[in-house]
């Protein structure tokens, strides 16, 4: 069963919220940042992104930044940007992009529901860059920033969704940059945050979607403060950390896709040549062509479009990694054609997230700046969901999760 409680969340008042509210910390670089922010001090860039507060170039894991993020967090309090509310509640926090919206319950997860493999994963952590979040969350005493997890459908909940999608949100604001609609409700009827907290326990399970490193961050440090506790009973708030939860069937999974430097020192004819021996290879014109279905490729080479449908037998549709379009690509295209086997080491590939579309492929191959371009049909949740039961992994930069969650809507502090 999945644990999740209310919790008193620390947010800003309702005719500031657009002031402090923030893109992730990990979707822009500090100089983004610091542009973004500009002569905003209320923006929450300056607890998340805080090295925007020192000289251009200060790295963003000085230990002077991270002491900075505490004092903004403070500071932030003090004026009156950030209020904790008075009470426990659960909240929701609805995206719409296009013309779908999603709504998510944001809810205290339960920190020994990660440890004990309940919260369940499906892409590898590096431990450096959870000792960064770590730090974030050990000195601010808060998870500042929201993990994003998936929940199979439940009617029950649905309906209490669109019941408080009926009301008027406590926020409701186009967001800059995204341009997507983001919307907020307080849950405090006493009987409706029972409801939430026994649906939650009948499910066996919750997914990570996006944020791996944040929730194995925030999970950390709880068991942390569990063991440096002697009087630890379970029942403190650092038991608990922030996620925005969403129904499996509402989630959008956009493509993930691939850019080359070079072509392992093949021409293109070679390289056309050798992937024929894994693919049915076609020529598809000079129009951008967009993959229609699973295990169907579409590579970018010398001004044209090919469509890659990948043979029968050249993946197993009974293993969970082996059939992805992901694993399909790296063995038979990336590893065996083009010698590119860490994806996350080599620095002769890059990632293009499917929010820019296959315009943003083709711009980096006229350019020159690449050489190929390689678009992949998205992954879908549920493939998500059987993987991280069977309990593997999928390769590195499979998923690109839209809209992303906006920063700064609700804090979870630990104590």
């Amino acid at each position: 069963m999945a644990i999740v409680k209310p919790f008193r969340g620390i947010r800003p008042p309702k005719e500031l919220v657009e002031k402090v509210e923030s893109r992730p910390y990990d979707v822009l670089d500090s100089e983004e940042a610091r542009a973004e922010a500009g002569d905003n001090e209320m923006s929450l860039y300056h607890i998340i992104k805080p090295e925007i507060d020192f000289p251009v170039g200060t790295s963003e894991y000085d230990p002077r930044v991270y002491e900075r993020a505490a004092e903004n967090f403070q500071k932030f309090q003090d004026k009156g940007w950030l209020v904790q509310d008075k009470q426990d509640h659960y909240y929701i926090y609805a995206q719409t992009m296009g013309q779908k919206t999603q709504y998510g319950l944001v809810v205290g997860a339960y920190v020994d529901d990660y440890i004990e493999g309940r919260i369940k994963k499906h892409e590898l952590t590096r431990r450096d860059k959870e000792e960064d979040r770590m730090k974030h969350v050990r000195v601010n005493n808060a998870n500042i920033e929201p993990v994003f997890f998936a929940y199979p459908d439940n009617a029950v909940l649905d309906e209490l969704l669109k019941r408080y999608a009926q009301t008027e949100p406590e926020y409701d604001f186009i967001a800059p940059i995204d341009g997507f609609r983001h919307q907020f409700w307080v849950i405090s009827d006493e009987h409706d945050m029972q409801t939430i907290t026994e649906e939650f326990r009948k499910m066996p399970s919750l997914y990570i979607a996006d944020g791996h490193h944040r929730s194995a961050a925030a999970a950390l440090v709880g068991a942390e403060k569990q063991k440096q506790n002697p009087n630890h009973t379970g029942t403190e708030e650092y038991n608990y950390f922030m996620a925005v939860c969403f129904q499996a069937s509402q989630l959008t999974i956009l493509d993930y896709n691939r850019v080359v430097k070079d072509l392992n020192g093949l021409s293109s004819e070679a390289f056309l040549e050798a992937l024929s021996q894994d693919f049915d290879v076609e020529d598809m014109g000079t129009d951008i062509y967009k993959p229609a279905r699973l295990h169907e490729f579409s590579l970018y080479l010398d001004e044209h479009w090919y469509r890659l449908t990948a043979h029968e037998g050249t993946y197993d549709a009974s293993d969970p990694i082996g059939v992805l379009d992901v694993d399909i690509s790296s063995r038979l295209i990336l590893d065996k054609i083009l010698n590119i086997g860490d994806l996350r080491s080599s620095n002769r590939i890059d990632f293009v997230g499917g929010l820019r579309g296959l315009g943003e492929l083709k711009r980096r191959v006229d350019n020159g700046e690449m050489r190929a371009a390689l678009a992949l049909y998205p992954v879908s949740m549920q493939q998500i969901i059987d993987i991280a039961d069977s309990g593997k992994i999928m390769p590195p930069k499979a998923t690109w999760f839209e809209p992303k969650l906006r920063s700064g809507l609700v804090i979870h502090k630990l104590s």
